[in-house]
């Protein structure tokens, strides 16, 4: 196997902080280290951007979609009150990743997320196409940039001979700001999970595992959980994200000279937010994307990917937003 198979970091390391409110889909579940080649078992230091898109407008429910009429028709289940009807959130996440390897046993990752989110909203007691005409239903337009929370992942393969197996443990630091407010200067506040960060320190633990099948493909398994420790202070109470658990298998085809097309299974479960400030109703879910790519070698040490995520199955709880697909595109230089 060539240094380029050697899968050591997976998919949570890159995720953008934070899922959106209402959405359990906001998020790229993409490994792109497998996409890019993976990180080498040599000694020595990396460095990973990329850029994805993710546009959340299409209103879900269960398993099925629902119109922004029949959102507005429907209760609360968690307070009693029409339940909140979303019209859009588009998300642009610029990811850069360094790595460190020992080129022995271990590595480590640090993950900076930078995130550009607009949103809005018509709030509770809407007709589906306009806010409550008497005010009051939390109706709100908001945009925001900036770092979101950092990831600290570390990495322990020397438990086989080949190296093609390994453990990872490391946190989600709360780095990313928590007061957005809207942008009509009303000082509405920006529900918990459409702003920058989380405001909670995250442990993340998982395992990987690759091999060859033939001369021409290899794969990879991978499953990590996150969960956090604490809950944040908001302007509406306290919140903690829901804990997550990703599965991805992915497989590569090394028969062409110049680029290798890649695919991904991506499987996503979210458990609902919790805390006062939560939306216990609309937030968490189950996801599985099928996750189409191709990288290109440009030289021994750097490649270029790009890679769309499509939507096989989703199980929303509550009324979500969700994305059609998620576009990305990325570079990785060794070094």
């Amino acid at each position: 196997m060539n240094k380029y198979t050697k899968l050591a970091l997976a998919m949570a390391a890159i995720l953008p902080a934070g899922a959106a409110f209402a959405c359990a889909s906001c998020g790229c579940t993409l490994n792109s280290d497998f996409g890019t080649q993976g990180l080498s078992t040599e000694a020595g230091w990396s460095l990973d951007v990329r850029y994805d898109t993710l546009d959340q407008n299409q209103l879900r429910s269960g398993t099925g979609t629902i119109s922004a009429v029949a959102a507005a028709g429907t209760t609360n289940a968690a307070t009693g009150d029409p339940a909140e009807v979303e019209k859009f959130t588009n998300n642009r996440y610029l990811t850069a990743t360094l790595d460190y390897n020992n080129g022995n046993s271990w590595g480590v990752s640090v993950v900076l997320p930078y995130i550009d989110r607009s949103h809005s909203t018509l709030g509770i007691g809407s007709d589906g196409s306009s806010p409550d005409p008497l005010g009051g239903g939390g109706n709100y337009d908001s945009n925001t940039s900036g770092i979101g929370d950092v990831k600290v992942i570390g990495r322990y393969y020397g438990l086989s001979e080949n190296k093609n197996f390994g453990l990872q443990f490391g946190l989600k630091l709360p780095t990313g700001a928590t007061k957005q407010q809207s942008n009509d200067g009303q000082g509405i506040d920006v529900d918990p999970g459409l702003q920058l960060g989380t405001g909670t320190t995250d442990v993340i633990v998982g395992a990987y595992y690759f091999d060859n099948l033939n001369q021409n493909w290899d794969y990879f398994l991978q499953a990590q959980f996150q969960f956090a420790l604490n809950s944040s202070t908001m302007a509406a109470g306290d919140y903690k994200p829901g804990d997550s658990v990703n599965l991805t298998g992915g497989l590569r085809y090394h028969g062409f000279e110049s680029y290798t097309p890649t695919m991904q299974i991506n499987a996503r479960q979210v458990n609902a937010d919790s805390g006062v400030a939560a939306d216990t109703y609309a937030t968490g879910g189950t996801l599985v994307y099928f996750t189409p790519g191709v990288t290109v070698l440009v030289t021994p040490t750097f490649s270029v990917y790009s890679n769309v995520q499509i939507p096989i199955y989703q199980n929303m709880n509550g009324i979500q937003l969700a994305p059609t697909s998620i576009f990305s595109i990325g570079a990785r230089v060794s070094f």
